[in-house]
């Protein structure tokens, strides 16, 4: 398996991963509309094209992973697939519909909205599920569901030990767990559950790949 880091730096900005495999490519997370043009040049100069990319797997359905899944779904002919927890953010566009207030998320949101990124509404092909295989997809995968940052945020683990981690750790400074918080009971115990894995290098949303004796 072939990994492509695609850093999309517009706002927050955010990293995306496209796996190549023998049976396709397989795109982890996808940015914000406003990186399309940026995304797709890193697809193309990578070798995908149309009908190449398997599926796009969503580790969580705020606006900054999910903004360019349904113009890739209908280009690309490409299946999108995500845990059910985050459902309603991507049915209604709103990534807040299910999170509680606060000052981290009432600035976020500001920003956002300031910012003009707005998500398109869709619903996902595939629901994902905790310690689901997707070898069917040619993918050799798990899916982890570790709820806290978000109530469907996930992780992908390949059978070589790499985990694919989406918002649960960051490292734009430094490794650590995330910032913006649904539930935090819910994250501790997801932070905790990825430690007890056996992992090589693990791939953030935001920042630099970094391995578990680097989190503090």
């Amino acid at each position: 398996m072939e990994i492509q880091s695609i850093n999309l730096n517009y706002f927050f900005g955010v990293n995306c991963y496209l796996l190549k495999t023998e049976f396709g490519y397989f795109l982890i997370d996808t940015g914000i509309t406003k990186t399309r043009d940026e995304l797709e040049k890193a697809l193309n100069e990578a070798g995908c094209k149309l009908g190449d990319l398997k599926l796009i797997i969503l580790t969580h359905g705020h606006t900054d992973h999910v903004g360019n899944a349904v113009y890739l779904r209908d280009k690309y002919g490409a299946k999108i697939a995500m845990h059910c927890g985050d459902l309603r953010m991507v049915e209604t566009g709103d990534m807040f519909v299910d999170m509680k207030g606060g000052i981290m998320m009432g600035l976020v949101g500001s920003l956002m909205k300031a910012f003009g990124l707005a998500s398109e509404k869709f619903t996902p092909d595939i629901y994902l599920e905790d310690n689901q295989s997707l070898k069917e997809y040619g993918l050799d995968a798990i899916v982890i569901h570790n709820p806290g940052h978000s109530e469907g945020s996930i992780s992908l683990l390949t059978d070589d030990g790499l985990l694919f981690c989406g918002d649960l750790f960051n490292n734009d400074k430094k490794p650590m767990k995330a910032s913006i918080i649904q539930n935090a009971e819910m994250l501790d115990a997801s932070v905790e559950q990825i430690k007890a894995i056996d992992t090589s290098t693990i791939y953030p949303g935001h920042g630099k790949p970094f391995t578990m004796d680097q989190l503090e």
